[in-house]
């Protein structure tokens, strides 16, 4: 069973030298990430930190730097990326189909397009 999966940010993280950070990897959530999460004081002092407590639990490396992802790295992500790994932490932690907006490249007509998830 695969547990652990590469990405590639829309994006980046822009780190303090100035590189830009993309490439990296997250692994599927267990039940305790998501009850420590919750129980995480910034997230009882604000519920929609959330997602930024996971997310620096699950993401295990981003880019070639070798030391843990930290909330703080989260934080300073562009929301495009922050995006981009709520929906991939979302698509590989559901058992359910998830829907995303699509756009034809042809006619430019919008639609929802449904995926599978990806565990």
């Amino acid at each position: 069973m695969q547990t652990e999966f590469a990405f590639t940010l829309p994006q980046g993280l822009v780190a303090e030298d100035g590189t830009v950070q993309k490439h990296g990897r997250i692994r599927l959530a267990t039940a305790l990430d998501e009850i420590e999460a919750m129980a995480h004081p910034r997230v009882q002092a604000n519920p929609s930190y959330l997602p930024v407590v996971l997310l620096s639990r699950v993401v295990v490396a981003l880019g070639d730097a070798g030391t843990a992802v930290t909330p703080h790295m989260i934080e300073h992500l562009f929301a495009a990326d922050l995006a981009y790994l709520q929906d991939l932490y979302l698509r590989l932690n559901s058992h359910e189909h998830v829907f995303v907006g699509a756009v034809c490249p042809h006619c430019s007509s919008q639609f929802q397009l449904q995926v599978a998830p990806l565990s």
